[in-house]
């Protein structure tokens, strides 16, 4: 994953790879998971409150199982989320977090999110827009450098933190979905080492879709893509099909361009299926040179609907009144 930019320095090959195989300058800097088709949120402002009621999820991932590097493990990442709807405003608003490691750098995100959704012909239009802060962690004493610079510590670490927007839009049918959206709008930069180890966060963009077959026996159908683009300059792309039977047991693989084949099941508890555990293997199929073979994706999400309160009048009886 190539998280940042180094001029005079040069890495062991993992950290040259990025998750997607990537060719240009600029990789992914990105978190990337399996199971993107349900966390919208991190990648589309407009998914806040598209969903109505209280959604929740936590997912782990671990890339690269077991792989062992000079420069440290292969990339960590936790991905949280929380979205809400204001149904009388047509809005809705959510909170992302992302925990990222990779080797030596290590890259936090916290970002809010307001989405307006309004109905249009057949479906529903959602704008989003979000706002948080992305810190950046450097790890000195974990690099090993081939050609030692004497403006780079040889030890303890270094954090800077800058704004973060973006923005987004999704068109839904019911049957079928479509959503673009832009990250890191203002692409902010980070100078580590009296700026000797220069990194700018580059604009991503993405283009999701999905399309939704009812069948027979209560199964549902869901294929879906994600395109993905860093600056417009590289573009990778993730393809799945999900089968759900009675909304409480699904099944599905996903191909990640020249990186991996998936796995994906879920499972949901409880009787209004509102709780539901996810897992995604990977099987890495590109770049096994610098890799380890497989990856790992584990996913808890809770749906709590609203409760709305309707009064009922009570007819109130006395000798002489009914009111």
């Amino acid at each position: 994953m190539d998280k940042l930019k180094y001029p005079s320095l040069k890495f062991l090959p993992f950290l040259l790879l990025t998750l997607l195989s990537a060719k240009t300058v600029f990789s992914q800097q990105d978190a990337q998971f399996t199971q993107y088709m349900y966390n919208g949120l991190f990648y589309n402002p407009a998914f806040a409150g598209k969903e109505k009621g209280y959604n929740f999820s936590a997912l782990h991932r671990t890339q690269w199982a077991n792989y062992s590097g000079s420069n440290g493990p292969a990339p960590i990442t936790q991905l949280l989320t929380a979205s809400g709807s204001l149904d009388k405003l047509n809005m809705g608003y959510g909170l992302t977090f992302v925990n990222d490691n990779i080797g030596p750098t290590s890259n936090q995100e916290v970002n809010l999110a307001v989405g307006y959704h309004k109905r249009l012909r057949r479906g529903v239009l959602s704008i989003g827009l979000s706002g948080g802060v992305y810190s950046s962690t450097v790890k000195y004493d974990e690099w090993i450098l081939v050609n030692p610079d004497p403006n780079v510590p040889a030890s303890g670490r270094e954090t800077q933190m800058n704004l973060n927007f973006g923005l987004g839009a999704i068109y839904d049918r019911g049957n079928f979905y479509v959503g673009a959206s832009s990250k890191h709008l203002n692409e902010p930069g980070f100078d580590f080492g009296d700026g000797a180890i220069e990194n700018q966060l580059k604009n991503h963009s993405y283009l999701n879709a999905g399309y939704r077959i009812k069948t027979f026996a209560f199964l549902t159908i869901e294929p879906s893509f994600l395109l993905k683009t860093v600056s417009f300059n590289n573009f990778s792309y993730d393809l799945s099909v999900i089968a759900t039977h009675n909304q409480k047991i699904s099944g599905g693989v996903a191909f990640r361009g020249e990186e991996s084949v998936s796995l994906l099941v879920g499972y949901s508890l409880l009787k209004d299926n509102s709780l539901r555990i996810g897992y995604a293997f990977d099987l890495v199929v590109g770049g096994l040179e610098a890799k380890s073979p497989t990856s790992h994706e584990f996913m808890l999400t809770y749906n709590l609907p609203q409760v709305s309160r309707e009064f009922q009048r009570a007819i109130q009886r006395t000798p002489r009144f009914r009111f």
